[in-house]
């Protein structure tokens, strides 16, 4: 995953080190696994920070807009995975706040991950909730 130019705003920063930190701690099949922090190849140039992950094939939202028929079966496996990745999180006291198709990724064995923690807050935090709505897919 690539973040460009993640240093110009202040909060882009602070997102972007709040999602490293929680998916360096969070250890879970639904949850996307971090597999590494790439630093830049010139370090004076340090604009973009870029995030290895687990390889996913897909999101939640294309497989909704392609003509794919899901069946009811594959309906029910995308939400127990969903749920059991929400239930690990919350566990961890993580609200994420960005749960949606496409932050849902999906392999060809019909695996779920979820994804995007930049918005997530421990749900222990004192400091009010942004009113921030990135989408609405």
């Amino acid at each position: 995953k690539k973040i460009a130019d993640v240093f110009d705003n202040h909060m882009d920063a602070k997102r972007t080190l709040r999602e490293i930190k929680l998916l360096r701690h969070l250890d879970h099949e639904n949850i996307i696994g971090i597999r590494d922090v790439i630093p830049p190849p010139v370090p004076q140039a340090f604009n973009d920070v870029y995030i290895g992950t687990e390889l996913m094939d897909t999101d939640l939202h294309h497989i909704i807009r392609s003509n794919q028929e899901l069946s009811e079966e594959h309906s029910q496996y995308f939400m127990y995975q969903i749920l059991r990745g929400l239930k690990y999180i919350h566990s961890a006291n993580v609200i994420h706040r960005d749960l949606k198709p496409s932050n849902l990724l999906v392999n060809a064995n019909c695996d779920l991950k979820i994804c995007d923690f930049g918005l997530a807050r421990p749900s222990s935090e004192s400091d009010m909730m942004t009113e921030y709505v990135v989408t609405r897919w």
